[in-house]
């Protein structure tokens, strides 16, 4: 007995599927994204004065004298810059830890299935202000108030840390389980209780995994903040670049290099042993 004979217009055995055509009004979106920002990049190219290109390959000879100084490192002073390094360290880890403070109460107001909307839109726009304001505008503002040293680098990350991590934390918050909530909730424990015994215990591991990240990024803001007085490495890296001492400028950029990749690689230890 012989086969039927196929279809003509379904597929054979095997045979690849053609692939999934995207509708109309769903590419012309794409076209106008990537076409406006194709124009953007057009219409800023003199602003961030673009033409200036060559000279990086004309004036070749400026670039390759503060680079011999540069690969020619000088540690006579290491042990300052190791001190100055775990002092930036130091501000660091201050820092995160009051944002974490800050950020757990915050993060939980401004999430919506933990707060009415009349107090978590406010405290989300209050979180936003903590974010949008630099690090270095929030260090001078404490430098003014308690002058020169690292307390003013740790309030200054205190603050803008607090106002990213309490993002972090809200958005972890609205993306848990009901469950374990509405249970505890079934046994007739207060909001507080519902919070602490039906949503920390959902939230803890992602919350330490973003101070720790956030540790890691504290870290070199910290050098930055140094800058401006606020203590650490960074005071004497602004020191040795207005010197134009680029054989120490290398050495002080090799202590911060191996000192976050350090914090770098035991934050990963820390947080594979969370998630």
């Amino acid at each position: 007995m012989t086969e039927p004979a196929t279809s003509a217009s379904s597929p054979g055995v095997g045979a690849i599927p053609p692939p999934p055509v995207r509708p109309l009004t769903q590419r012309l979106v794409d076209y106008v994204l990537f076409g406006g920002l194709a124009v953007l990049l057009v219409i800023s190219f003199q602003a961030v004065e673009m033409e200036r290109l060559p000279r990086l390959f004309t004036q070749s000879g400026n670039m390759k004298e503060i680079g011999t100084a540069l690969i020619h490192p000088d540690f006579t002073h290491w042990k300052a810059y190791v001190a100055q390094m775990w002092l930036t360290i130091q501000i660091a880890i201050w820092g995160t830890a009051l944002a974490v403070l800050l950020a757990i109460p915050f993060g939980l107001l401004c999430s919506r299935n933990i707060a009415p909307a009349w107090i978590q839109q406010p405290m989300r726009r209050l979180m936003d202000l903590l974010r949008s304001i630099p690090d270095l505008v929030l260090g001078t503002l404490f430098l003014v108030a308690v002058g020169l040293g690292p307390f003013a680098g740790v309030m200054a990350l205190m603050l803008n840390t607090g106002g990213v991590l309490a993002k972090l934390f809200s958005e972890a918050v609205e993306s848990i389980d009901k469950g374990p909530v509405e249970g505890v909730r079934a046994t007739g424990a207060a909001p507080l209780q519902e919070i602490v015994w039906g949503v920390i215990p959902q939230v803890a591991p992602l919350w330490t995994s973003y101070a720790l990240y956030r540790f890691e990024s504290n870290s070199r803001s910290a050098t930055v903040l140094g800058l401006i007085g606020a203590g650490g490495i960074g005071q004497l890296l602004f020191d040795s670049l207005n010197g134009f001492n680029y054989s120490q400028v290398a050495a002080i950029a090799l202590v911060i290099v191996v000192a976050v990749s350090l914090i770098d690689l035991l934050s990963q230890a820390i947080r594979s042993r969370l998630l």
